[in-house]
């Protein structure tokens, strides 16, 4: 059955459009922590479908609200009054830090990239932006335009004039030897030598945590950092929380909060896990940022009811059974037992992350030369085990990611790491 679906998925769908492991899963069902597939295989699923089943799989709270809402009305668009969304907005404006905050919802994390680009843009007038080498912001135009992976950058072309910064990799680079204060006065230095050079941008974009390159992150306080050098030439800073948003890095509710010297961002991006498979995605902004328009506009699918309900009924079970403190506690034993596993095999080259958000960065042994072929034999060998990870980075994706629901226990971080470390030792 699944072969057939793979001859029946290559011949409508796109070639660009990426399928993991060498025999493509087809998922049926979820329970948990747990997938099963096709062949009635079951995975301990540390990948949640991208970072976005954040709680857990069929989690009744949530199956509960959106049966009871598609049972009232499914959809009416923004151009009527919505509760469930009137009401997750007041959740999320509250929740971001940003004062004065206006909430507008997307239906994924790309367009929730794009609607910053452009407040952002029209705000400042200026169509030029900053953004991180090795970032990810997504598959629209725009959003590509200022992707700094090459790997997920199909096209050059773009509304937007993009300049890179340095910093968002610490292990990388030309200031990769420097230690974490030099290494922040450097790109800091870096930052204003570039904006010497430049009209005034419309804004910074910027990864916390750089998830598709593969859970890379500055240290602590760049961003604040940044922002201090940003304030004086008037340039927005904006936070893409698509990835660590709602508490996933545990010792943070958000991403920026890590460098939050200078308070919050102007703006944040957000998707994924707060509609726990729905698709929900959002920006939130200062007033004036948000109000800059001078036309109408309007969203026909994001904010609809049925999303709104799921993503009420997902917030409010993070925040009651406290996921934010179990991805701390969990995460951290997780992260220590997979260091403990990767110290005695020589092709890793970093254990990285914090919360349920890790990556691992595999290399040739004795180098620094990325190994994207021994990645890809560890994601085989973890789905062989019953375990599926995620793959990624800016070195020819030669990082796995581990990012498994923010409820997961301490017996599953346990079998889930024993699995990833026999894939990473191979054949015995």
């Amino acid at each position: 059955m699944t072969d057939d679906l793979l001859g029946r998925h290559r011949s409508v769908l796109p070639d660009w459009l990426a399928l993991y492991y060498d025999k493509p899963l087809e998922i049926t069902h979820g329970e948990g922590r747990h997938v099963w597939d096709s062949d009635g295989n079951r995975y301990l699923d540390f990948f949640g479908g991208i970072l976005t089943t954040m709680t857990a799989h069929a989690l009744p709270e949530v199956t509960k609200a959106v049966s009871e809402q598609a049972g009232r009305i499914v959809h009416s668009s923004t151009l009527y009054l919505n509760r469930p969304m009137v009401e997750l907005a007041e959740r999320i404006a509250k929740l971001s830090g940003i004062p004065d905050a206006r909430v507008f919802f997307t239906t994924s994390g790309t367009e929730a990239n794009d609607t910053a680009l452009m407040l952002a843009t029209s705000y400042r007038r200026s169509n030029t932006v900053l953004a991180m080498r090795n970032s990810y912001h997504g598959r629209s135009f725009s959003s590509v335009g200022i992707t700094g992976n090459r790997g997920w950058s199909p096209t050059s072309l773009s509304p937007l004039q993009t300049l890179y910064v340095h910093g968002g990799v610490r292990t990388r680079g030309p200031f990769a030897a420097l230690d974490d204060y030099d290494f922040v006065a450097a790109c800091v230095d870096d930052l204003k030598d570039l904006l010497g050079h430049t009209r005034p941008p419309a804004a910074l974009i910027a990864e916390p945590i750089q998830g598709v390159g593969g859970f890379t992150s500055p240290p602590d306080g760049l961003y604040a950092a940044f922002r201090e050098v940003l304030r004086e030439h008037g340039v927005l800073w904006i936070a893409d929380e698509v990835q660590t948003g709602w508490g996933r890095t545990g010792e943070h509710f958000w991403g920026w909060q890590a460098h939050s010297r200078s308070g919050p961002p102007d703006m944040l991006t957000f998707a994924k896990g707060i509609g726990n498979g729905m698709s929900i995605g959002g920006v939130v902004a200062r007033a004036e940022v948000m109000n800059c328009l001078d036309a109408n506009s309007i969203s026909t699918f994001g904010g609809t009811q049925i999303t709104m309900a799921a993503g009420l009924a997902n917030l409010n079970y993070l925040l009651e059974h406290d996921l934010q403190g179990n991805a701390r506690r969990v995460g951290g034993l997780l992260i220590e037992r997979l260091r403990a596993a990767a110290a005695q095999v020589p092709a890793v080259r970093e254990v990285r992350g914090r919360g349920l958000m890790i990556g691992i960065e595999l290399a040739r042994p004795g180098t620094d030369e990325a190994d994207p072929a021994a990645a890809s034999a560890v994601l085989e060998a973890a789905r062989e085990g019953g375990l599926l990870i995620g793959k990624g980075g800016g070195h020819d994706t030669s990082a796995l990611r581990v990012a498994p629901p923010l409820s997961l226990s301490v017996a599953e971080a346990e079998e889930g790491a024993a699995i990833l470390e026999r894939a990473l030792r191979g054949p015995s």
